[in-house]
């Protein structure tokens, strides 16, 4: 069954990317719904793309952005505390954002070691931008 699962995950994100023809937000509604958990962060990333409070939902309620990326967290997806930490510093809750940077260098994510270690207020991505956060980019990689 993970093989379908991931089978159609990939095909989803190639039609997503302009890869494929097809609809690729209903596959990962599927999967989503059967609990694959890189689906359940794709969709849940691509809904709070624009950086938006609204946009990320509530814990307790599994169709939310935040509902999906604790799930994937619950069933031991590697990234998802750190995407959800990383979604939390774009709608400007930095308190969230450590709390889930702590537990994401708790599960053996190194950058998110690293990261907690440097915790930056100020990140180089264009979401950092509207909450007015920007940092500029470092030549050495940091």
């Amino acid at each position: 069954m993970s093989e379908r699962f991931e089978r159609l995950f990939t095909r989803a994100e190639a039609i997503l990317e302009g890869k494929a023809n097809g609809f690729g937000e209903p596959i990962l509604h599927y999967l989503a719904h059967r609990k694959y958990g890189p689906a359940m962060l794709s969709l849940a990333c691509r809904r709070t793309a624009s950086g938006k409070r609204a946009d990320l939902g509530r814990l307790s309620d599994p169709n939310s952005s935040a509902g999906m990326m604790y799930r994937a967290f619950r069933q031991g997806e590697i990234d998802a505390a750190q995407n959800f930490a990383l979604t939390l510093f774009y709608v400007n809750d930095l308190t969230g954002y450590r709390r889930w940077m702590r537990r994401a260098a708790r599960c053996g994510d190194a950058d998110a070691t690293l990261e907690l270690r440097k915790f930056e207020l100020r990140q180089p991505f264009p979401l950092a931008r509207q909450i007015k956060r920007l940092r500029p980019f470092r030549r050495d990689g940091s």
